[in-house]
């Protein structure tokens, strides 16, 4: 599938308490491209987010931070598409993923929700359509499920920090293929870095 991002989501929750927890590493995402650009993200109530349109590799596509909280994502990503005739398929969302190690972040077409309610609220405000491209930036897992939602809503360790780092800065380095609609190839490059 050869087709061109319009929209890159990072989730997260709102508020500075959150800001530096495990659950807000794709809005650290969309931050890390923001600083490739002079654009700022400015609140827009009927998006429920902060919204910035921004020139990538020259490519025009918007950048949204949901201001919901994490399971109401999909509000504010499903407000934006509708007005702009953006398809599924032109997304991106950039979530944190506990089922892949803290350093290792991976691409992603459709498939299911994996119990994140960030991308089951997207689901359904895109009445049920999965096709969006997911970046799967790894988080690790605590080890039992009953530890997950406290996990998630901690700071990493400065090890795991310095290891989610550099696995946005390896998504940073093929995002000009995924923009270009490359899809296959940024996945061979990230997932053999």
């Amino acid at each position: 599938m050869s087709q061109n991002i319009k929209l890159i989501v990072g989730l997260g929750n709102p508020g500075q308490q959150y800001a530096e927890t495990r659950h807000n590493v794709g809005v650290w995402f969309v931050e890390q491209l923001l600083e490739h650009s002079p654009t700022t993200l400015k609140p827009e109530n009927k998006f429920k987010g902060l919204v910035g349109k921004i020139n990538l590799h020259g490519h025009e596509c918007f950048l949204l931070i949901p201001t919901t909280f994490m399971n109401l994502s999909g509000e504010a990503v499903g407000a934006l598409a509708k007005f702009y005739k953006i398809l599924p398929q032109e997304i991106l969302v950039a979530h944190d993923e506990l089922d892949l190690p803290p350093g290792e972040a991976r691409i992603k077409q459709g498939g299911g929700h994996g119990g994140h309610n960030g991308l089951k609220s997207i689901f359904s405000h895109l009445s049920g359509n999965r096709d969006f491209l997911r970046l799967r930036i790894g988080i690790g897992h605590p080890g039992e499920s009953r530890l997950v939602s406290d996990y998630v809503l901690k700071r990493p360790s400065k090890h795991d920090e310095q290891l989610i780092d550099n696995a946005l800065s390896d998504a940073d380095r093929v995002f000009p293929l995924l923009l270009e609609g490359q899809i296959q190839k940024a996945m061979t490059q990230l997932h053999t870095q």
